[in-house]
Parts: structure tokens; sequence; C-alpha cells
């Protein structure tokens, strides 16, 4: 015998029958704390019908006939909302969670001449927390550049591979050019990440294709299984025209590291191994 209840439970009994001698009909169940009774008797289907649990009183009269087994499961679906984690709140549209090395890639190679903003971050990270609501609030002011955001615990080994080993950490790109600099701020050097997103922000067009990640760690992901190893390099020419880029974007990210360096503090940031 089956029935539906409108509790948050599953329970299962093996009871007793009590059968009414004053009422036809009449079949219930005496648990060990409480009792209940059916209004049909239990050769009827009573799906849907009501299943009523009183206490002791009022029982004298009933006879007790012990059944070979009875029971009676009773099962109700529930849903429970979690709440939010913090690297979950005040997302905006333009802010993507990146699941794996493949997706970085073709997101990058998809951006074209957008800025994009990777933000490695982790959920135990004290100054990641801190700074998600500012960033949030300047993707929000930003609604042009992408922000991929990478958390550093579900992707460990991709991370290892772009070298990453502070969190907060954040690298900017732009259609041909590639990588334009790297850097680690916190609430304190919050103004790091204004001025590069100033300086890189403004629309622009690059001569073909975006470069996204370097070819380097390109080869690293791919002979790790982390990505297709059918991929499309830059050609020598164009390597040479975007190097000189990237020499410039290393010389002011070389200066951009002592700073970060100077200014970071044990509880803002992380090391990462």
């Amino acid at each position: 015998m089956a029935g539906s209840l409108n509790t948050s439970s599953i329970a299962c009994w093996s009871n007793e029958t009590l059968v009414n001698p004053k009422k036809n009909g009449s079949v219930g169940l005496r648990p060990s704390v409480a009792s209940a009774y059916f209004r049909e008797t239990y050769t009827k289907d009573f799906m849907g019908k009501s299943l009523l649990v009183s206490d002791q009183k009022g029982l004298s009269h009933w006879n007790i006939k012990a059944p070979p087994s009875f029971s009676v499961h009773a099962q109700a679906s529930f849903c429970v909302s979690r709440a939010m984690r913090w690297w979950e709140k005040t997302l905006r549209p333009n802010m993507v969670e990146i699941n794996s090395a493949q997706q970085l890639v073709d997101s990058l190679a998809k951006a074209g001449d957008r800025l994009v903003i990777v933000d490695f971050y982790s959920p135990g990270c004290g100054g990641c927390k801190a700074l998600h609501p500012k960033i949030c609030q300047l993707a929000e002011s930003n609604p042009n550049a992408i922000f991929l955001r990478v958390n550093y615990e579900e992707l460990r080994r991709m991370c290892h591979s772009l070298h990453i080993h502070v969190l907060p950490f954040f690298r900017f790109y732009r259609g041909a050019e590639g990588r334009l600099c790297s850097f680690s701020c916190t609430n304190a050097t919050i103004k790091k990440f204004k001025d590069a997103l100033a300086k890189y922000g403004t629309d622009r067009c690059s001569l073909g294709p975006a470069k996204g990640l370097d070819e380097s760690e390109i080869l690293s992901l791919a002979s790790m299984g982390e990505i297709s190893k059918d991929l499309p390099f830059p050609s020598p020419k164009e390597d040479r025209a975007e190097d000189l880029v990237f020499k410039q974007g290393i010389a002011s990210d070389s200066t951009g590291k002592t700073n970060n360096k100077m200014g970071l503090k044990e509880e803002d940031a992380v090391l990462v191994g």
C-alpha cells in the first residue's frame, strides 16, 4: 500500500493493526509514539486520502491484531534553496565563469577587439572576497569589456600552467595584441586596476585575429590534455609585430609587480603553489 502525504520527510512503519469494533470498516495503526487510522480499509488504495494522527486517548475499546506485515510509505519531494556564495553575488551580464581551459581559450579567441579581463580568484581568498564587489561595479561601468572569472580551486592545473602564484590576479587581453598586462591587486591597490582599465579600455581596432594566451601556454595546456591540440598559431610575421607590443606591456608590468609586492598585505593576498 502506498500513499502520498504532504510532508517533508519519508516515513516507514511496521506496526500493529487496530480494528475498531464500534466503527465498521475502520483500520488503524499504533506506532510507538502516536496513533493513526485510515478512513478506508487497508485493502483499498488510499492514494490522495487523508491520514489522521491522534494521541492515545479513546483507544481503550480497540482490539489489537498483529498482521503478518504492514507498512506505510509516505514520500514527498521538496526543494531547499541554497544561499548564494560570495563569488556568485552581484555578477553582471559581462562577467562569465570559466569552467575549463578550453573555454578560456575559446572565449579569448571569440572576443575579437573587445577588452578581456581574466580574474583569477579562490573561494578561500580573503582579498578576493573583499575586492569582488568593486570588480562587479567596474564590470557594470564598463559593459563593453568582458570579465572572465577563473576559480583557482577548480582549475588548479590550468592556473599552474599559466604561472598564477598569487591571488587575486588579473590579466588584460585585447585582439591581436594578446596579453596587455598582468598584475595582482587588492582593495588597497585597486587604483592599479582602474589605471589599466582606463589605459586599455578605449575602443580600438587591431589587425588580425585575437591572439589570446601565449603559444607556450597553449602548448603546455595541450600537452596535459586540457585543450585540443589542433589549434592554429600566429604566423612568424604576426609574432614579430605583436612581440613589440608585448614587450612594452612587460616593461610596464615589471614595474607594476614591484609596486605590487610593496603594497600587498598578508591578509589581502594569497600565495598559491
